[in-house]
């Protein structure tokens, strides 16, 4: 009888076991096959900088607001800078520099420095994510939060490690080390490893100072009060537009713009970037955060975004889900459900694409192959919006592949010149929209059949070149350098036309996760491996520093680009440091743990662990878009250690310490050191303090809004010069004695224009408080007659 019941309670188990497997196992293989949830942003480009879209041979011009994932390629020129925005950090390229995304994906930032100088910040880390930086001789793990700047040598035999704060890990060459906040030091060799210590080095160049000042901007964001902080691209706002309180929807963001009826999603172009497919890139600055994120509503007669819901202490928080357009697509006789190549092989004469904004609470549903779990997410990120809806319209237009949606009334469907329309050939190969544009009817639009899904289209190239132009190729050796990594990355995509005949079969529709490995040729998967090289396991070594006298000068090493020496980069000026073995590896790290003077050791060499090419069992495969991120993990705080008494001061004496470089009192120009109009920040807009007189108040809002306008075309104007004269430089090849030259000019004209805006707005604010005072004075009575 009691083995009777055991073999009973076994077979009780087993079958409960084998309908888990049945329930889950699909939804786990969907959720494996879901895009990432979130890109990298191409927020800022200086000079002559070149980009390679994944799947392509192709360097092409690099546009703003471009998204960036695995696969793609940078590449900063002589006069290049470069910056991305990520959701929890920011690169920054200095001139000369290689770059590439091995592997962006939801827990994994894994990026490829072939060349030059890297600027890293990191300003969260989650405990389950991997931040690493591979070089052509080692593999650099990020541990902290923190500040990390890392220099290849021209040889590709040599990498500097300065980290201004936070902690990292270098694997390579058999040898592994722990750098901690306040180290500077040089890794030799490829075979073998070497570190040479610099000491606590803390100079900085322009390129430093740059960055800096570009942090500091951001950290006094005010959208931050009203954004997700895991929102790519929000800081840019502040400078572009206002925060209003509305009734129905709360904090909204309405934009400065001077195009008459301007509306979302018009000024810009269609980019085919997988897996995602087709893209909007918008061409405003700030034209990032409010297209991939959020919703739009039209509020008395205006445009406003309003915005992914920031953290809530004590409620569910979902981090936002990137989206590659949220928009509605239009449908009727006139309006296109599928189109072939380049456009031109299923339509009619006048038929067209078009599409209108999303509002709050109307559901967006990716074209692209999603699980259920992933519509959720990327709606309750973005919108508030209940899960019952979503979940509805889940079934109805991915399980019933019903794409045409009805009974929803959109709210912007019917806002005059809210849809956009263009013809197939611009909307497939990257045309500007406005440049393209067809004048739709707007009583058949507002009573138009919507569609969720975007038309299925299949791509020409220039959708995945985007609209840049041909441009610099980096050295041949730069591009087939190899690098070392710790963890493997995945390999390369298919080439473009591989891609493209698969979406063809696929009936214009973007392809899977799944359905992209499927088509990746065996052979171009052995010559993309060799090009990765992953760290063999370490064994313990003992390095010590040969002492070296200080240098004062570096001679031949450019300002801002890596170091020219060709066996490694230079050494700084303080005294070297002896680096000892660790036999043990350091502990997970704790991303609220403050690095102090205590634990700014000297660097330590341990074993390396095994490189991993799949996550432990207990490591969850993705990271879960709606993980609640709590205070500590989403702002770790950090102290600096306190400075020695013989180290120079953290900040320089021309660096600017006021927040958004507003104008001094007394008319005085902030300190700065910017060389160039755009590496300030932009002038700064005052707010008109009321007054009784509703219409001065109008007036004085014009003139601020007018001066500003004009000083913003002045720094265009000198930036736009500068340009030119930095490319008549180049052309010429002139010597390092004549760019600096150049750049001391350039300085003198920015401090120059930089003084004048400030006693401009000077003169403004006193003739506006003189006004506002000669309104409050009482009225003279006028004597009585006699």
């Amino acid at each position: 009888m009691i083995i009777a019941r055991k073999r009973a309670l076994k077979l009780f188990v087993l079958l409960c076991v084998a309908t888990a497997l049945a329930t889950f196992a699909p939804r786990a293989l969907a959720d494996d096959d879901d895009p990432p949830s979130r890109v990298a942003r191409l927020a800022y480009t200086q000079g002559s900088v070149s980009f390679q879209p994944a799947g392509t041979q192709d360097w092409v011009t690099a546009g703003l607001n471009r998204p960036v994932t695995t696969g793609d390629k940078l590449w900063s020129d002589n006069d290049g800078r470069i910056e991305l925005q990520l959701d929890g950090s920011l690169l920054r390229l200095s001139n000369n520099t290689g770059f590439s995304f091995l592997n962006l994906s939801d827990r994994v930032t894994q990026v490829q420095l072939t060349a030059g100088t890297l600027l890293v910040r990191v300003r969260r880390l989650d405990q389950d994510e991997t931040y690493e930086i591979d070089t052509p001789n080692l593999a650099f793990s990020v541990l902290r939060p923190g500040v990390y700047r890392i220099s290849v040598n021209e040889a590709g035999d040599s990498t500097a490690i300065r980290i201004r704060s936070g902690e990292g890990e270098v694997s390579g060459g058999g040898a592994a080390y722990t750098v901690h906040a306040n180290d500077s030091v040089i890794f030799s060799g490829t075979d073998q490893l070497s570190a040479e210590s610099e000491g606590n080095s803390n100079g900085e160049d322009q390129f430093d100072s740059w960055a800096a000042n570009r942090d500091r901007h951001y950290e006094n964001s005010r959208s931050a009060r009203y954004v997700s902080p895991d929102v790519v691209g929000y800081e840019d706002l502040d400078d572009h537009g206002s925060w209003r309180q509305t009734p129905d929807n709360g904090n909204v963001w309405f934009p400065r713009t001077t195009e008459a009826n301007w509306a979302p999603y018009h000024n810009g172009h269609w980019d085919y970037i997988e897996p995602w497919g087709y893209t909007w890139v918008d061409d405003e600055p700030w034209g990032f955060a409010p297209f991939h994120y959020g919703r739009w509503v039209n509020y008395e007669g205006s445009w406003g975004w309003v915005p992914a819901p920031p953290r809530v202490e004590g409620a569910v928080y979902v981090r936002p889900v990137y989206a590659p357009a949220l928009v509605a697509w239009v449908g009727g006789p006139h309006f296109a459900i599928g189109i072939g190549v380049g456009g031109g092989e299923s339509y009619g004469s006048g038929v067209s694409v078009g599409w209108f904004p999303l509002g709050p609470r109307e559901v967006y549903v990716p074209s692209y192959h999603v699980s259920r779990n992933y519509v959720n997410n990327v709606n309750v990120s973005n919108t508030t919006v209940n899960t019952t809806v979503v979940n509805n319209y889940y079934n109805t237009t991915v399980v019933n592949n019903n794409v045409n949606v009805t009974n929803v009334k959109y709210v912007n469907q019917s806002v005059p010149g809210a849809v956009a329309a263009t013809t197939p050939q611009a909307f497939t190969s990257a045309q500007p929209v406005a440049r393209n544009a067809v004048r739709v009817d707007q009583r058949e639009v507002a009573s138009a059949p919507v569609r969720a899904f975007t038309p299925a289209a299949v791509p020409a190239k220039q959708a995945v070149l985007g609209t840049g132009a041909a441009a610099a190729k980096p050295p041949a050796a730069v591009q087939t350098r190899a690098v070392v990594a710790k963890v493997a990355p995945p390999p390369p995509p298919p080439t473009f036309e591989k891609r493209q005949e698969a979406i063809k079969s696929n009936g214009g529709k973007p392809l899977s996760v799944a359905q992209v490995k499927q088509i990746q040729p065996a052979p171009a998967l052995v010559a993309a491996a060799a090009k990765v090289k992953v760290a063999p396991p370490a064994a313990p070594k003992p390095v010590a520093a040969a002492p070296k006298p200080a240098q004062t000068n570096r001679p031949g090493q450019p300002q801002n680009g890596p170091p020219s020496q060709t066996n490694r980069p230079a050494p700084a000026t303080n005294t070297p440091q002896s680096v000892a073995p660790s036999p043990t590896h350091p502990p997970d790290r704790p991303t609220d743990r403050p690095v102090t003077p205590e634990t700014a050791k000297p660097i330590e060499t341990k074993p390396a662990t095994p490189p991993n090419t799949a996550p432990p069992p207990n490591h969850p495969p993705d990271r879960p878009a709606d993980r609640p991120v709590t205070p500590e993990t989403a702002r770790p705080t950090e102290t600096k250690p306190a400075t020695p008494p013989n180290r120079p001061p953290d900040r320089p004496a021309d660096r600017p310490v006021t927040p958004n470089n507003a104008p001094q009192p007394g008319g005085r120009p902030p300190s700065t050191s910017a060389v160039h109009p755009n590496e300030a920040p932009p002038p700064a807009r005052p707010v008109v303090p009321p007054s009784t007189n509703a219409e001065l108040d109008r007036k004085h809002q014009q003139e601020q809004d007018q001066l500003h306008a004009k000083q913003l075309q002045e720094r265009q104007a000198i930036q736009q010069q500068q340009e030119q004269e930095h490319a008549k430089v180049a052309q010429q090849q002139a010597d390092a004695a004549k760019k600096q030259q150049i750049e001391q000019q350039h300085q003198q004209q920015t401090q120059q224009l930089l003084q004048k805006h400030a006693e401009e707005q000077k003169a403004l604010q006193q003739k506006q408080q003189q006004e506002r005072q000669n309104q409050a004075k009482p009225k003279k009575e006028p004597p009585p007659k006699p």
